[in-house]
């Protein structure tokens, strides 16, 4: 389970190029709309992209307890033995897609944003009637609904939830997600500029897709080291024949 956090967080820590590239025009509008004191003061921006994090973060929370209670019925049907292995190997292949997607050697990936097209065609004209903002409270509704944006990572993280078989398990690592985000959109808000042009180095997409890559197959080889690892203590603690009588 502790592998599936530090996966998520990683994710989203490594997705700052993307990141960038889908939240950048969000977060301008966030800040063009702001009062001209505190727009023309960065620092004082903060509270606004905070808030603004939150609810992106809160609703992510929400999908991720929705995937993973989808997940769990699914893994119930499967059987817990077999699910769990069938399920890992699932969330290997979802994980090398996301590493592909990002580097941008697998862009038809994007394909899973529909999935959230329906939401975003009822949500998209509240999130315009919140513009401009005004207060950080104001900025946390706006989060809120845009945390719903059809964007291939989030729905690809998403899909990947569904595998963790539980709807808890799902929420914490969609919000463990989150948190990995918060430093690129954070300081894309203020240091836009210097973060589009690391964005946009010919070497940072591949070698973060490359990152994820490992990090999906060093979690799936650690996984299957502790399952087998823990079926052989469970074959060591049942008594033999001659033990019982």
């Amino acid at each position: 389970m502790e592998l599936n956090y530090a996966t998520a967080f990683l994710l989203g820590l490594l997705s700052a190029p993307h990141c960038i590239g889908m939240c950048g025009g969000i977060i301008g509008a966030l800040s063009f709309g702001l009062p001209p004191g505190v727009r023309g003061q960065r620092w004082r921006m903060l509270p606004y992209l905070s808030a603004y994090s939150l609810g992106r973060v809160t609703s992510y929370t929400f999908a991720g307890i929705l995937a993973g209670t989808f997940g769990e019925q699914v893994l119930l049907l499967m059987g817990p033995e077999s699910g769990r292995i069938i399920l890992l190997g699932v969330a290997t292949i979802i994980l090398v897609a996301i590493g592909l997607y990002l580097a941008g050697w697998f862009p038809h990936f994007a394909v899973i944003e529909r999935i959230g097209r329906p939401v975003w065609r009822v949500l998209e004209p509240i999130g315009r009637r919140l513009i401009p903002v005004k207060t950080p409270g104001h900025a946390f509704l706006y989060g809120l609904v845009w945390g719903w944006l059809p964007c291939g990572l989030i729905y690809s993280a998403l899909l990947w939830t569904t595998t963790t078989g539980s709807g808890i398990t799902g929420g914490l690592v969609m919000l463990t997600f989150g948190a990995g985000t918060l430093p690129a959109v954070l300081t894309a808000g203020i240091f836009s500029g210097w973060m589009a042009r690391m964005a946009h180095h010919r070497l940072a997409r591949p070698l973060i897709g490359l990152t994820i890559i490992a990090l999906a197959l060093a979690t799936l080889w650690l996984a299957l080291q502790y399952e087998a690892h823990a079926g052989h203590d469970f074959r060591q603690r049942i008594p033999s024949h001659h033990t019982m009588r």
